[in-house]
C-alpha cells in the first residue's frame, strides 16, 4: 500500500499488467488445439441438415472403405452408454419434476435439430474423416419442425420427444403463494403498465472454438480428455459418472488455456464424451476441432425468451406489484444448467433495485427443434433486468414522469433487504450509483448534445437503467433443495515451497478473467511478499482440488475466498513455527510485510526463514508441529453477492435509414472491494460490448422449417470496434459484501446485464423526440426494424 496517498503499486487495489498476456500476445499460449498426441486420429461429425427427422437407415459401408478411415461410429455404438446429463432439476408449480428426455451422444432413431450429430468418422487425417462422412448414406424421413414456443405447447402439436407427454418441460411459478395477493394488488392499482417483449436468441462466439482430444492409456486403464472447458472437474464428474461410467480416479480432464467462453464452455457436450469413448475403443488418441460454421449449430445458444410483464403502481407512483409470464426456449435437449437459467437465475432477480412488495413470476420452458439453449453471459439476470427496466421506462412514459425520478422513488434504501422473491440483498447504495452516473454521463449537457445532433440531421436519445445481479451462486445446501445436482463451493490448495514461493492450486478456471494476475495480488498482500512469488495452477483435475469451475461471476468471491481460507491456515501454522524459533507465544506473533515479529519487541524472522524451517525442522519440536506448509480449504458461500449499478446510453438515429449509432455510454457499478481495477474495467468493457451487440446487431433466427438463417458471420452480425464508443466507467461506489472474507462482488457479467435496456431505452427516447408515439421496439434494433418503427 502507498504511504504517500499515491497510486497503489501492488497488492489489493493495484493494477499490475496481466502476467498471462505475455504468452497470449507472443503466440506461446497452450490451447487445446495446440495439443497433438502421438498417433492421434481425427473425427468428423456428420450432422443433420433436418430440424426434425426419423432415421430409417444409415449405411456406412462406403465410408468405412475410404482411405485413412479407422472406424465409423453411429448411435448403435452408444446403446448402453449413458445420456448426456442435465445438472439441474426444476420442480414446477404443481410439485411435479420437469420432463427430462434422454440426450444420446449420437442420434438414436431421430434427429431433433439442425446440427444434431448422426454419425462420427474417425480417420488418420481431418480431411479423410470429412470426405468419408460425405460418403455415408442416410435414409431419413423429414418430420414437421417445432419452432414457435407458443405453438409448441398447444394441444396436438408435434412432439420433439415422442416419449414425453408434451413439449412443455416445466411450468414454474414463483413465488406461488404470492399469486393471490399479486392479483389483488393489480385489481386495486391506480395504474398498470403492460409490455410484451422478446429477449433475442444469441450465439456466444468465443474467439476459440470448442476442441476435444481424447486419449487412453492401455497400460493403466486411464482416460484423459483435453477440452475447452470452464470447469474441468464438473466435466469429469458428469462424463465419467453419468455417461461413460469411468471412475473419477481413472479419468483426467485438462482444460489448458481457453480463449473465451461467455458461458458456452461451461457445459458437458457430446463431442467430449465421444472423443473419450472413441479413444478407448480404438486405443488411439482422437481429436475434434470445431469449425466456426459447426459452432453455430452445435454450441449452446443463449437467451431466447418471450415475455409479458406488468407493473402495478399506486396513485403516488409507488410500485405495488409485478408479474411476468415467460416462454423460455430449451431447444431440443436439456443442456447442463439450462433449466435453472429462466427460473432460479431469473425469477429471483425480478425485484431488481426496487422495493416492490409483491412479485409473481411464471416460466414455461419449452422443447423445440433448435440447438439447446443454456447460460450466456449473465444467465437469467440480463433477461430479468431487461424486462424490469423496460417496463419501468414505459410506465414513466405513460405517467409523464422522469424515468430517473421514478426509479429513485422506488429504490431500496435500507439493507439488508429481503425481497419477495426469496433472496436477501446484504448491501448496496443505489442512489449513490445513480448520482455517480449522472456525473460521469453528464446529464446536464445532454440538451446541448441533442441540439448538436439535430443540426447534423440526426436524432439523439438518452436511455438510463439500473441493474442488480446475484452472482457467486450459493450456498450448496440451498441450491441442492432448488434442484442443483452438484455443490457450488470452491476449493484451493496452497503449497509453500521451502524458499518461500507459493503454488496455489484452484478449482476455479480462467478463460480470460486474469486469475493469474489478480489471485496472486490477494495472497501476496496477506503475507506481504512480492506477487511474483505466487503461482496459480488451474485447469487440470489431476493437480487441483475438486472445484466447480468458473461461471456466474464466482471466481474471486468463491474461489478467491477458498484461497484466503487456505492461506489463513498457512499463516497460522507459520506463526507457530516462528513462535518456537523466536521463543514466544504464537498469539504474540505478527506477520507484516513478509516479516514475522514478536509484538512489542525487535525480534523478527523473514517469511523465507520460516518457510525454510518448515521443511528443515531443526528449531521446533516435531511432536507439536509436523513439517511442511501445505493447506487446503473449501469455501461454500453463505449467500449470493449482489453487484449493482446504473448505466446510461446516448444514441444517434439517422431518420432516413433507421441506423443507430452509440455515441456515449457510461457505467457506474458497485462491485464491493476491487482487487485489480484495470481487470475490472476490462470486464465491464467486454460485457457492455456484448450487451450492445445484443441490443443492436445479434440474433439467431430460425425459419419455420428449423433452418438457422443466421448460421455464419455473413448473417449473424457481431459488434466491431467501430460499433462501440469509448466508455465512461466508474466503480468507486463500493459497498463491500458482508459475507465473504474479501468483501468482493462479481464483475464479469455486469456489463452484459445492464447495457441492453439502456440502449433500447435510448432508442425509444430518440424516436419519441421525433413525435412518434412509440414505447417499445424489440431487439436487435437493426436499421430495418427502427426504420419500420419510425414509418408505421
Amino acid at each position: 500500500m502507498p504511504k504517500d496517498g499515491g497510486p497503489i503499486e501492488s497488492g489489493i487495489g493495484a493494477s499490475p499488467k496481466r502476467r498471462e498476456d505475455v504468452r497470449f500476445l507472443t503466440g506461446t499460449g497452450n490451447y487445446t488445439d495446440d495439443i497433438n498426441l502421438r498417433g492421434q486420429a481425427y473425427v468428423h461429425f456428420l450432422r443433420s441438415d433436418m430440424a426434425h427427422g426419423r432415421i430409417n437407415s444409415i449405411d456406412t459401408t462406403a465410408a468405412s472403405a475410404m482411405p485413412g478411415v479407422v472406424r465409423v461410429f453411429t448411435g448403435a455404438d452408444f446403446e448402453g452408454v449413458g445420456s448426456i446429463p442435465c445438472g439441474w432439476q426444476i420442480t414446477d408449480k404443481h410439485g411435479e419434476v420437469m420432463q427430462e428426455p434422454a440426450h444420446p451422444v449420437l442420434a438414436q432413431g431421430k434427429v431433433r435439430y439442425v446440427g444434431d450429430a448422426i454419425a462420427a468418422v474417425v480417420a488418420d487425417t481431418a480431411e479423410q474423416a470429412r470426405d468419408a462422412a460425405e460418403a455415408i448414406e442416410l435414409d431419413m424421413e423429414e418430420l414437421p419442425a417445432v419452432i414457435d414456443m407458443k405453438e409448441a405447447v398447444k394441444d396436438g402439436a408435434t412432439k420433439v420427444h415422442d416419449d414425453l407427454t408434451s413439449n412443455l418441460c416445466y411450468d414454474w411459478g414463483f413465488v406461488e403463494e404470492n399469486k393471490p395477493a399479486v392479483e389483488e394488488a393489480f385489481a386495486n392499482a391506480a395504474h398498470v403498465t403492460t409490455l410484451e417483449l422478446v429477449n433475442n436468441r444469441l450465439i456466444a462466439n468465443p474467439m476459440e472454438p470448442r476442441v476435444a482430444v481424447g486419449d487412453f492409456n492401455r497400460a493403466t486403464g486411464d482416460s484423459t480428455l483435453y477440452t475447452t472447458s470452464q470447469n474441468p472437474h464438473v466435466i469429469r464428474l458428469l462424463m465419467g459418472a453419468f455417461v461413460l461410467g469411468i471412475p473419477e480416479h481413472k479419468l483426467r480432464v485438462i482444460a489448458p488455456d481457453v480463449g473465451g467462453g461467455f458461458g458456452t464452455k461451461i457445459f458437458h457436450y457430446a463431442e467430449e464424451a465421444f472423443c473419450t469413448f472413441a479413444a478407448k475403443a480404438l486405443n488411439r488418441a482422437v481429436k475434434w476441432t470445431s469449425s466456426r460454421s459447426e459452432a453455430f449449430i452445435s454450441d449452446a445458444h443463449g437467451r431466447d425468451h418471450v415475455s409479458t410483464i406488468q407493473l402495478a403502481l399506486d396513485a403516488d407512483n409507488n410500485f405495488t406489484a409485478l408479474r411476468t409470464d415467460t416462454y423460455a426456449n430449451m431447444g431440443a435437449y436439456l443442456s447442463t444448467f439450462a433449466p435453472s437459467v429462466p427460473t432460479w437465475l431469473h425469477g429471483t432477480l425480478m425485484a431488481g433495485n426496487y422495493k416492490t412488495p409483491l412479485i409473481y413470476v411464471n416460466v414455461k420452458a419449452v422443447f423445440t427443434n433448435t440447438v439447446p439453449v443454456d447460460a450466456y453471459r449473465g444467465a437469467g439476470r440480463p433477461e430479468a433486468t431487461y424486462q424490469l427496466e423496460r417496463v419501468i421506462d414505459k410506465a414513466a412514459l405513460e405517467l409523464g414522469v422522469d424515468p430517473v425520478a421514478l426509479r429513485r422513488q422506488n429504490f431500496i434504501t435500507e439493507f439488508p433487504y429481503a425481497t419477495p422473491v426469496a433472496v436477501e440483498y446484504d448491501t448496496g447504495d443505489y442512489n449513490a450509483t445513480m448520482d455517480k452516473l449522472e456525473e460521469i454521463a453528464d446529464f446536464a449537457g445532454f440538451a446541448a448534445r441533442r441540439s448538436a445532433s439535430e443540426a447534423k440531421g440526426k436524432v439523439r436519445g438518452l436511455g438510463v437503467n439500473c441493474y442488480i445481479e446475484a452472482c457467486g451462486i450459493a450456498p450448496s445446501n440451498l441450491v441442492g433443495q432448488l434442484g442443483a445436482r452438484a455443490g457450488l463451493y470452491e476449493s484451493a490448495t496452497v503449497r509453500v515451497n521451502a524458499t518461500g514461493g507459493l503454488v496455489v492450486m484452484t478449482g476455479s478456471h480462467s478463460h480470460g478473467q486474469g486469475h493469474e494476475t489478480s489471485f496472486p495480488q490477494v495472497i501476496a498482500e496477506m503475507i506481504g511478499i512480492d506477487e511474483s512469488m505466487v503461482e496459480i495452477v488451474h485447469g487440470d483435475t489431476a493437480n487441483t482440488p475438486m472445484g466447480m469451475g468458473t461461471y456466474g461471476s464466482r471466481s474471486l468471491a468463491v474461489g478467491g475466498s477458498a484461497m484466503v481460507r487456505a492461506t489463513e491456515k498457512i499463516i497460522a501454522k507459520a506463526k507457530k513455527i516462528a513462535a518456537h524459533i523466536l521463543e514466544a507465544s504464537d498469539a504474540d506473533i505478527e506477520l507484516k510485510d513478509g516479516q514475522f515479529s514478536v509484538a512489542g519487541t525487535d525480534k523478527s524472522l523473514a517469511w523465507g526463514d520460516v518457510t525454510l524451517a518448515a521443511y528443515v525442522p531443526h528449531n521446533y519440536p516435531l511432536e507439536d508441529i509436523e513439517p511442511g506448509l501445505e493447506e487446503t480449504a473449501f469455501y461454500d458461500p453463505a449467500n449470493f453477492t449482489y453487484p449493482s449499478g446504473a448505466y446510461a446510453c446516448e444514441v444517434e438515429l439517422d431518420p432516413e435509414t433507421g441506423k443507430v449509432s452509440i455515441e456515449r455510454f457510461a457505467a457506474a457499478d458497485d462491485f464491493g472491494n476491487v482487487v485489480n481495477p484495470m481487470i475490472v474495467e476490462g470486464q465491464v468493457h467486454g460485457g457492455i460490448g456484448q450487451g450492445i451487440g445484443q441490443a443492436l446487431l445479434e440474433a439467431a433466427v430460425y425459419n419455420e422449417d428449423g433452418q438457422l438463417l443466421s448460421a455464419s458471420y455473413m448473417d449473424y452480425a457481431m459488434p466491431r470496434a467501430d460499433d462501440l464508443p469509448f466508455y465512461q466507467v466508474d466503480h468507486s461506489c463500493q459497498t463491500p459484501c458482508t459475507h465473504n472474507p474479501l468483501g468482493v462482488k462479481g464483475c464479469g457479467e455486469a456489463g452484459a446485464i445492464g447495457s441492453p435496456p439502456a440502449v433500447v431505452n435510448a432508442v425509444v427516447d430518440a424516436l419519441r423526440s421525433m413525435g412518434k408515439d412509440i414505447t417499445h421496439v424489440d431487439m436487435p434494433l437493426s436499421p430495418a426494424r427502427v426504420w419500420s418503427a419510425m414509418n408505421e
